[in-house]
């Protein structure tokens, strides 16, 4: 099964609607941080803006922001960073009434049709997820030649030994272009990769180790001691693990604290607009999204996630975005957000990611 993307159809701007639709209207951002009253939210679809008689595209969209008009063109920008004078377009209709138009149907999503009343509608334990993971396949294929894939992850993959060798096998494979967790991920991973514990247990065999509680403190302290991550590595002579991959290989990971962190590790981003900025500036050229059990990284970086992109070619593509947790309400949430391309998947990570691997003839 060769993957395609769905070939994305603008909308036909000859048409009386769009002919006849009004300019829209900016108004200028009254303070720093401030919009100014009746502003437009974005969505995570694609949204055209009318300006001197042309639709404009908002390339690099995230929902819950303003649309700016700077230099003839739509910036995207988080209230946080509007500048007081920014121009603003305001309005909050979507069919062309205000000189904005939110277009959903560009993909051509099919939509088989569907009795009133059907069972299994919804991505629940019971669903069989084979068609799912045949798709991901040729996805990940097809994006490794012309895509970027940022992986989102909790610490749960750095507990077990089969996960940590599977997702460190994609990350030399290629399929890894970025990488957004929290202190945790790292801090577990790499103290599996210098005493082979997670949390004080075998990483193999689950065996609580004595005085295993101390063993990520240890870990964290010894990065510290050395400076760096990438001197930790090279010093303590470390040469597995998912951090460790990532340094190898280049690929850069960003690192969200949390209120609750130990230690945390040196690149650990404390500030939360600064690690939103971090994220973003990842997300802004993704192609795929994989969220993997967390909760909250995953709304976050779903937050931030249009359904389309525009690549370098000009061209307009979808965007698909996954999120794989054992917990439905968490996979659902995603599913809530109404994107075209987001897909659930409940099970186990740590097994997605091996049987993951595994498929990709890793």
């Amino acid at each position: 099964m060769k993957f395609t993307l769905r070939k994305f159809t603008p909308p036909d701007f000859t048409q009386e609607i769009f002919v006849k639709a009004p300019e829209a209207v900016v108004k200028e951002a009254p303070k720093d941080a401030v919009a100014p009253e009746d502003y437009h939210a974005m969505s995570i679809f694609p949204e055209y803006f009318k300006i001197d008689g042309i639709w404009l595209l908002a390339k690099e969209s995230r929902m819950d922001c303003v649309p700016v008009l700077e230099r003839g063109e739509i910036q995207v920008k988080e209230f946080r960073l509007l500048k007081k004078g920014d121009l603003v377009v305001i309005g909050r209709t979507e069919n062309c009434e205000e000189g904005i138009y939110v277009y959903p149907e560009g993909f051509h999503e099919r939509r088989a049709g569907q009795d009133v009343f059907a069972f299994r509608q919804s991505r629940s334990r019971e669903t069989a997820f084979s068609r799912d993971y045949d798709e991901l396949y040729e996805l990940l294929k097809y994006e490794k030649e012309h895509g970027k894939v940022v992986w989102v992850m909790g610490p749960a993959f750095a507990f077990d030994f089969d996960a940590r060798d599977a997702f460190s096998k994609l990350i030399a494979n290629g399929y890894v272009d970025a990488l957004l967790a929290g202190n945790a991920l790292a801090t577990h991973d790499l103290e599996a990769a210098y005493l082979k514990t997670a949390l004080g247990q075998n990483i193999y065999t689950q065996e609580s180790q004595p005085n295993g509680h101390y063993n990520h403190l240890d870990a964290i302290n010894r990065v510290k001691y050395h400076g760096t991550i990438k001197d930790f590595i090279r010093e303590e002579k470390i040469d597995n693990g998912i951090i460790y991959n990532c340094e190898k290989h280049g690929i850069p990971y960003v690192l969200a604290g949390s209120i609750r962190d130990d230690g945390p590790l040196p690149p650990v981003l404390a500030d939360v607009y600064e690690a939103q900025n971090a994220m973003r500036n990842e997300i802004r050229e993704a192609t795929t999204v994989i969220c993997m059990a967390t909760m909250l990284h995953t709304i976050a970086t779903g937050n931030m996630t249009p359904s389309y992109r525009v690549v370098k070619d000009g061209s307009v593509r979808q965007v698909y975005f996954y999120c794989v947790d054992i917990s439905e309400f968490a996979v659902n949430k995603l599913a809530d957000r109404g994107s075209l391309a987001a897909r659930g998947i409940v099970t186990n990570v740590q097994d997605f990611i091996v049987n993951l691997s595994k498929g990709l003839y890793l």
